[in-house]
């Protein structure tokens, strides 16, 4: 009987064993680690898209190492991983199935993030490569760094860029002073000759600053075109734009339109130069070049031509601007201005009378500008012809 009550005491303590056993704290799985680092080649210069892989095992064929962990290089050849069970592992940097540098072992505690950099210009890796795989480093290194130093100068240019169109924006309504942007310019088509954009910037400072001083002179009730350093600036422009042009139509993928953006420029810097004839030709290759603006540079040609007094020149743009773009109100104000010239008088009511085309032309421009800059001159025109003005001409939405 006692060996009976000394079984069931057993039984009992055992089964309060097991009840305070779901209260005792259970091992967790360890935390993984991570790792992140750098690669580049023997010229120092990042690896990017090459494959980082762990594997615990890395004996036998290295195209056959079953890999646990896989991660790639970015632009930078920097990478990164997580999720990494803590161990030791063989780290391999290959490119396709060949490896091009190995760590040995790399031992990760849970939680650890841990750095693995493949350096490729350390004198271990380099001792080890072929005569022939060193003098091809050397050819690389040296192509690689002149490709750097061309990157940075492009990287330099385009900052430069950046700046003039600014400064050229901020001073092109009261015609301020940019001395220091044609200066900058010149540099940048110092360090790069054979770009066809630097040159057309170039140009535009140069047209700027014969603006500024032009300005200056008529302020000072003095000709700009006898100023020589307004003719200097202006000239030197027209020749910038001209290489710029140049350039734009010797390269491998010309653009005509930009072509004829240049050649406009040429006759807008000609004009004001006081070179009537070339203007004219430079806007006549500008149609040429992009026919799709013709009424653009019809229209350029035909103001350049009525501001010098030449109205008959100045008419025959005028058609022409107007034939090609009928949208644009300018030169029906330089038709109607040509023509008025020869309007006569009514011996019997002493009434003018407007050549053909003359008054037609101005209300045209009044339906296409009828708040434009000379609006009003036509207005007064119009009313001395006992015109009726239309009053549905109404400014077009900004």
């Amino acid at each position: 009987m006692a060996k009976s009550r000394l079984k069931g005491f057993q039984v009992a303590v055992l089964a309060s064993a097991a009840l305070f056993g779901t209260g005792m704290v259970v091992a967790q799985a360890p935390a993984p680690a991570s790792v992140h680092g750098h690669a580049n080649d023997p010229a120092g210069l990042p690896l990017k898209n090459t494959v980082v892989e762990f594997a615990k095992d890395h004996s036998g064929d290295f195209k056959n190492i079953k890999w646990v962990y896989k991660f790639t290089t970015d632009d930078n050849g920097d990478y990164k991983g997580t999720d990494i069970a803590p161990g030791d592992y063989f780290i391999a940097l290959a490119q396709g199935d060949k490896s091009i540098d190995f760590v040995e072992s790399s031992k990760f505690v849970a939680g650890q993030d841990l750095q693995v950099n493949f350096d490729l210009t350390r004198k271990e890796y380099i001792d080890k490569m072929t005569p022939e795989e060193k003098a091809q480093l050397e050819a690389y290194k040296k192509n690689a760094g002149a490709a750097n130093e061309a990157n940075k100068v492009i990287a330099n240019l385009n900052a430069t860029l950046k700046t003039v169109r600014a400064d050229l924006a901020a001073a092109a309504p009261h015609h301020d002073d940019v001395s220091k942007d044609v200066t900058s310019m010149k540099s940048a088509v110092d360090a790069k000759p054979d770009e066809g954009l630097l040159w057309i910037t170039y140009g535009e400072t140069l047209q700027a600053q014969g603006d500024h001083l032009a300005a200056a002179d008529r302020a000072a009730g003095k000709v700009p075109t006898s100023d020589d350093d307004v003719m200097k600036n202006y000239t030197d422009a027209a020749a910038a734009f001209k290489k710029g042009a140049d350039l734009m139509a010797a390269s491998k993928k010309p653009v005509p339109a930009d072509e004829a953006v240049a050649y406009n420029s040429i006759g807008n810097t000609l004009a004001k130069a006081g070179k009537i004839e070339d203007a004219q030709a430079a806007y006549e290759n500008a149609v040429k070049l992009d026919p799709t603006k013709a009424g653009m540079f019809y229209g350029n040609e035909a103001a350049v031509l009525f501001n010098t007094n030449q109205m008959k020149p100045a008419l025959a743009a005028a058609e022409k601007a107007i034939a090609a773009d009928p949208t644009r109100a300018d030169p029906y104000f330089i038709k109607g201005q040509a023509l008025i010239g020869d309007a006569t008088v009514d011996p019997k009511t002493q009434k003018p009378t407007a050549p053909p085309g003359c008054i037609e032309a101005y209300q045209k421009y009044l339906e296409l500008a009828p708040d434009g800059r000379s609006a009003a001159t036509v207005k007064e025109i119009l009313a001395g012809f006992d015109v009726k003005i239309d009053t549905k001409y109404k400014a077009g939405k900004k």
